[in-house]
């Protein structure tokens, strides 16, 4: 056997329980050795490729567990960013400068306003309407469970005074506000985006992800629109990266669910997963909770336990298992009381997935641990979405959300993501660093963006470590995350990425 690609000059922390090795041999995009250079010599062959890393750090390629490749694509390509907006005049502004551009009567569409920077004031539909008195404005919440609308927008979907919110959603006509399920009256007035434009957002978001070291990503909440985006990419050979989809299986309106496919499983693209929607988001104070916002909110329960064991039965029938997104602790009791029953049953196997877990009570970590679910978590929430959950959480539970080391102590099965384009900083070592600055210990955080990673997804036989056999998937780095101080990981530069054994951007 011979080697397409020796890999030497650089440090390889296989994360396998071996010492770091010298050198990596790739054939038929596997890992073919990893080991001495002297050894992993003997593969080579005239044909043979071969790279100098100039010392880099070379790790198993990360996993993003939890992002919206697709959104982060829209959002860099079509959307209005206001992430960074840090008032409530740059929002109208930035409304108003794009109501110039877009013919009258059409849609302006934005993501990422966050009110804790705006010292708690929303945007209203009173304010888009001055900002845009020709269009039909529609921007979204950072978290994506609150929305705002114009009176032009709100008219095209046939909202009024009279409308009704759908249950697991609320609605406040007078200010514009949309709260969860009702997001879903206005969505059915949207222009629907072609197949070129999702594809084109795939590659978008997927690209960005690969420079960032992603190898692979879980696209959280997939529509037939996208999944038939995701099929028709991995049959071009155009996907940047792999992907696993979670697919939607309850839309925001209305009692018919979506059709889901066959389950697909490939190297480069899977589908074996629903995504249900037990609760909102905690930043915006819909995520349902026991103890009360400061403003005396509870949040909203968009499913019950029944409701989750129906829709997990119905799934598995389908030959799927369920991830359900679950961030308040009252969402996470109900998810955890219907895991137990699917369990029992053998209606939820392998092994469920829990996204987000961001307010658990130890009984439920100790639950959850017991049950054997995957939790899905950001650890980055904890430093970019730290001021939000400051605004509308009582101190001491502001200081207890997304618990990480007692995640981690608990050992709990746990990988790490970051929920992009919810926060601006998707990258795998700033989530590093932030796990490893609430008292994770480094090689476990990096290993729940590697290891932890590949088990949630179910492939933990094919990636999240460097070994012969495995997918020669790897990120290389320009300094070693177990040699600096944690305030200085995320600082640490990706120098390249490889997936499949090409370098990003050869396989495209």
């Amino acid at each position: 056997m011979t080697a397409d690609l020796i890999l030497s000059g650089g440090r390889f922390h296989g994360l396998d329980g071996r010492p770091p090795a010298e050198a990596m041999a790739v054939r038929d995009g596997r890992i073919a050795a990893l080991g001495r250079l002297s050894d992993v010599e003997g593969l080579a062959s005239v044909g043979t490729r071969r790279v100098d890393l100039g010392g880099g750090h070379v790790f198993p390629g990360f996993a993003d567990a939890h992002v919206h490749v697709w959104k982060i694509g829209q959002l860099q390509e079509t959307l209005l960013d206001l992430r960074g907006a840090a008032s409530l005049d740059a929002v109208y502004a930035a409304v108003a400068a794009r109501a110039r551009v877009v013919p009258r009567g059409g849609w302006i569409l934005g993501r990422g306003w966050n009110e804790a920077a705006f010292a708690g004031a929303m945007p209203t539909r009173e304010g888009l309407d001055r900002a845009a008195p020709d269009h039909r404005v529609l921007l979204t919440r950072t978290c994506a469970h609150i929305h705002v609308a114009g009176s032009a927008a709100l008219g095209a979907a046939g909202i009024d005074a009279g409308t009704e919110a759908p249950a697991g959603g609320a609605l406040d006509f007078g200010r514009g506000l949309l709260f969860e399920t009702a997001y879903g009256l206005v969505q059915r007035a949207l222009p629907a985006p072609s197949r070129s434009d999702i594809e084109g957002w795939i590659i978008a978001g997927a690209r960005h992800l690969a420079a960032l070291g992603v190898t692979a990503a879980c696209d959280a909440a997939v529509d037939p629109p996208a999944h038939a985006a995701y099929r028709a990419l991995e049959s071009a050979r155009r996907l940047p990266i792999r992907v696993s989809l979670l697919h939607l299986l309850r839309p925001d309106v209305g009692s018919a669910l979506f059709e889901l496919p066959p389950p697909h499983r490939s190297g480069w693209l899977r589908c074996d997963t629903v995504k249900l929607f037990a609760d909102g988001g905690l930043s915006g104070a819909t995520a349902a909770l026991s103890e009360p916002y400061r403003d005396g909110r509870r949040g909203i329960l968009r499913l019950d336990a029944g409701e989750i064991e129906d829709l997990g039965e119905r799934a598995a029938r389908t030959g799927y298992r369920v991830a359900t997104h679950a961030i308040g602790d009252r969402a996470i009791e109900a998810t955890l009381q219907a895991y137990a029953r699917l369990l029992a049953r053998g209606s939820a196997r392998p092994r469920p997935r829990i996204e987000h877990f961001g307010l658990p009570t130890p009984a439920q970590v100790g639950e959850a641990r017991r049950l054997g679910a995957h939790v899905v978590t950001q650890p980055i929430f904890r430093s970019e979405l730290a001021a939000s959950f400051a605004h509308v959480l009582p101190a001491a539970l502001a200081g207890s959300c997304y618990p990480l080391r007692a995640l981690h102590d608990a050992g709990l099965p746990t990988a790490y993501s970051s929920d992009g384009p919810v926060v601006r900083d998707v990258a795998p070592l700033a989530g590093i660093a932030a796990a490893a600055l609430l008292g994770v210990p480094v090689a476990a955080a990096i290993a729940a963006y590697t290891r932890g990673a590949a088990a949630a997804d179910g492939v933990e036989d094919d990636r999240g470590t460097l070994s012969a056999g495995r997918c020669a998937d790897a990120v290389v780095l320009d300094d070693d995350p177990f040699a600096v101080p944690p305030s200085e990981i995320a600082r640490i530069r990706v120098r390249s990425t490889l997936i499949d054994g090409r370098f990003s951007g050869e396989h495209a």
